[in-house]
């Protein structure tokens, strides 16, 4: 007999005893007797049997798929792995958010298809929370309201800012994706791009447009600044670059996309993007031609939703086209916050910051950044219709 049996026998034994007394005065009552004693003895099983039964599922273990804290991952009843909040910890407060345990992982894209992401290199990271979803219009909404905060969309441009501009050009409004009617060049923006005088984060197509029925919508024509300011009033922050592509990639190390390396597994959209001809053609195979609801496509290993497509998100860092090759590919870069300023060779004299997970404008014809390796940059005064964020937040106490 081994010591787990030991305890369980003796445990049994004990139990009986004390039982003993009140079985033989009872049985005096022989037309209970057999009830009582059946009863007794379901009752002593279940005690001694509970207590195991539920040791042995609590050191279950499950193997991760990153070089994580084992404890970030449980197996569901149908036997898949999937992330969860740790119950245990502290933060038990952190209500719409993830928390993400801390590892290490490969960071960036390796096959080459885009420069500013390469060479891939090992990053470690703490443990943080991380919103399931970008925040929505009804999330930004009661931010307004409670602080009666103005974005940068909605306030007239500064002439110091924009010196030689004409007056009747500095007016209120955001970047508007206008599709073409028929194929041009993608060597230029300019050509699907432009400025609309009342775009904001309420009218996202500008005046003509509403939030009518999209409360659940991510908020769009947000600056970086906008972002940054709902994220202090809400307790959180920013997230890292290292950070959105560590959740992102949902425990798929070196996978090209959040679900995996499969375009379309089973013939599914994993996620909201362009198909069709871009920028003139917008077949909708997914059912959107712009932005659709949070949570509407499925979440990846950590349960977090539109990691990728449906609209960029701005993250912490300045944005630097040379960024990852100041890293040692022989070392572990600890925690990484970002490079201390912002230059893209495209715009020199622009600061920019970085911005994660593509947008339903990304095709494989033109942008392709849904992949989770891949990186976007936006200069921080700017809103457009493709843009919004997440939030997320240090573990403490846990």
């Amino acid at each position: 007999m081994n010591t787990a049996e030991y305890d369980t026998a003796h445990t049994a034994r004990e139990t009986l005893k004390m039982l003993r007394p009140i079985i033989v005065c009872i049985r005096t009552y022989k037309a209970f007797s057999l009830l009582l004693t059946f009863l007794v003895f379901s009752l002593v099983l279940y005690t001694v049997a509970s207590p195991s039964t539920a040791e042995a599922t609590n050191s279950a273990e499950v193997g991760t798929r990153h070089d994580t804290d084992a404890s970030n991952e449980q197996t569901s009843a149908s036997g898949k792995s999937a992330k969860h909040i740790d119950h245990n910890s502290s933060n038990k407060s952190a209500s719409g958010m993830v928390r993400v345990n801390g590892g290490t992982f490969w960071m960036g894209c390796q096959n080459h298809l885009f420069p500013d992401a390469d060479p891939a290199h090992r990053v470690k990271l703490n443990s943080f929370w991380m919103d399931k979803t970008p925040v929505t219009n009804d999330e930004f909404s009661q931010f307004v309201k409670a602080t009666g905060y103005v974005t940068v969309a909605e306030k007239k441009p500064d002439a110091k800012d924009f010196p030689g501009a004409p007056p009747e050009n500095l007016v209120a409004g955001a970047l508007v994706f206008t599709s073409p009617t028929a194929p041009v060049s993608k060597r230029s923006h300019y050509n699907w791009w432009r400025y609309v005088a009342g775009a904001d984060w309420k009218h996202p197509d500008g005046p003509g447009s509403d939030l009518k029925g999209k409360g659940n919508y991510p908020v769009v024509q947000v600056a970086w600044e906008d972002a940054a300011a709902y994220a202090k009033w809400a307790g959180k922050r920013l997230p890292t670059e290292a950070e959105f592509e560590y959740a992102a990639r949902g425990g798929l190390d070196r996978k090209a996309y959040a679900w995996g390396d499969e375009f379309k597994p089973k013939d599914k959209w994993q996620a909201n993007i362009w198909q069709g001809t871009f920028p003139y053609k917008n077949t909708a195979e997914d059912g959107f031609r712009s932005t659709s609801p949070v949570a509407f496509f499925p979440p990846n290993g950590y349960g977090l939703y539109d990691m990728s497509g449906n609209v960029w998100e701005w993250c912490q860092d300045w944005y630097r086209a040379d960024y990852y090759r100041t890293f040692n590919g022989t070392q572990i870069a600890d925690d990484p916050r970002g490079p201390k300023d912002s230059f893209d060779p495209s715009e020199p004299s622009v600061p920019k910051r970085v911005q994660r997970g593509g947008s339903f404008l990304c095709s494989d014809q033109y942008c392709a950044r849904y992949m989770v390796g891949a990186r976007g940059k936006g200069e921080p005064s700017s809103g457009s219709c493709h843009v919004g964020f997440r939030c997320a937040k240090d573990i403490t106490g846990g």
